[in-house]
């Protein structure tokens, strides 16, 4: 039985990775961790890691960039997997959860969404064959309360065409303050917040006279919660320390 612990288990993608074990065999939801540590669920909830003693296999992080650091420290202290599916890390962050991958297990990822990785494959080709003429720009929308902008996984896109460009590439969150025309060596990214859209990426690559588009559309958060668990299933499942990402999920469940 897989014992799993849920951070931000009060939030709306903390109750769907919830809602999502319910039922599921195998799987065990032993706790819960959220800043106002309010039970709502059959298991009990803390506000601070530190304050659980009991089992765990693998802690599923959807809360906040905030909440890293006790994170972190539990799971190097307890040696417990970590997936964290939060986005919007610092660099300093980012150096911090490097260095926890060098004692635990890290399986990090800007969108679990199985669609949304195979799209970064896409293009990632898409680059590297229309990447000399073509410029690149990338459209993303979400609900009115995320916070962080612009979203994980248009970096992680942005990344993906930049890996495969034929020169060096910049990423440019706005234009307004610079009257300038487009440069070749730019990555427009623009970030739309409102109502309930639960999460669209549309990267676009635009030539002479012809545009070229790869869109993906989340219609639920369902989709998030079903790739967190099976990423929790497979973390849960390593055993040496390292930085693992969804490629690595899909080589084990395509092997």
């Amino acid at each position: 039985m897989l014992k799993m612990i849920v951070s931000g288990c009060n939030g709306h993608m903390g109750q769907c990775v919830v809602c999502g074990c319910e039922g599921l065999e195998g799987v065990e939801i032993v706790a819960g961790f959220n800043r106002t540590p309010v039970k709502h669920n059959d298991f009990e909830v803390y506000s601070d890691p530190m304050s659980y003693d009991g089992p765990a296999d693998v802690v599923v992080d959807f809360s906040n960039p905030a909440n890293l650091d006790g994170l972190l420290e539990f799971c190097i202290l307890r040696k417990v997997p970590i997936v964290l599916c939060t986005t919007g890390y610092s660099e300093e962050q980012l150096k911090s959860i490097g260095k926890a991958a060098a004692r635990i297990p890290v399986f990090k990822s800007g969108n679990m969404s199985l669609g949304v990785n195979l799209m970064i494959q896409l293009v990632k080709r898409a680059a590297a064959v229309l990447g000399e003429s073509f410029d690149v720009e990338i459209v993303e929308k979400h609900h009115r309360r995320k916070v962080d902008a612009p979203s994980g996984t248009a970096l992680m896109l942005a990344d993906a065409a930049a890996s495969a460009l034929p020169y060096e590439a910049e990423d440019v969150f706005e234009r307004h303050s610079v009257r300038r025309p487009r440069r070749r060596e730019e990555i427009g990214i623009s970030s739309i917040r409102g109502g309930t859209i639960v999460g669209e990426h549309e990267v676009i690559f635009a030539g002479h006279d012809e545009v070229f588009e790869l869109k993906h559309s989340a219609l639920s958060r369902e989709v998030f919660a079903s790739g967190a668990i099976a990423a929790a299933k497979f973390l849960a499942g390593v055993k040496a320390p390292g930085m693992y990402d969804m490629n690595d999920l899909l080589r084990d469940v395509m092997a």
